[in-house]
């Protein structure tokens, strides 16, 4: 399978099992993941990245990416795994 096999190059979502998935949402969630590593991250900015992730979560456990992946950083690992 591929990319556009999921999601065509025309098409920017996505329904699975009911929820909406964005193209970019694993994108955006690496993003995310990697502001919240970075050691001069601001407060505000480490929330923002939080929030962001959060709102991610529905979309990225209906691509069923947690059942695929672990996430090696042991905060967000928990982070997410409390909210699933």
């Amino acid at each position: 399978m591929q990319a556009q096999d999921i999601l065509p190059d025309h098409a920017n979502d996505v329904q699975i099992d009911g929820t909406t998935i964005r193209k970019g949402t694993v994108g955006a969630f690496l993003h995310n993941a990697a502001v919240l590593r970075q050691a001069d991250v601001s407060d505000a900015q480490r929330q923002h990245a939080l929030n962001d992730i959060l709102a991610a979560l529905p979309a990225l456990k209906a691509l069923g990416l947690f059942d695929t992946l672990e996430i090696r950083d042991p905060q967000l690992r928990d982070f997410v795994e409390s909210r699933l």
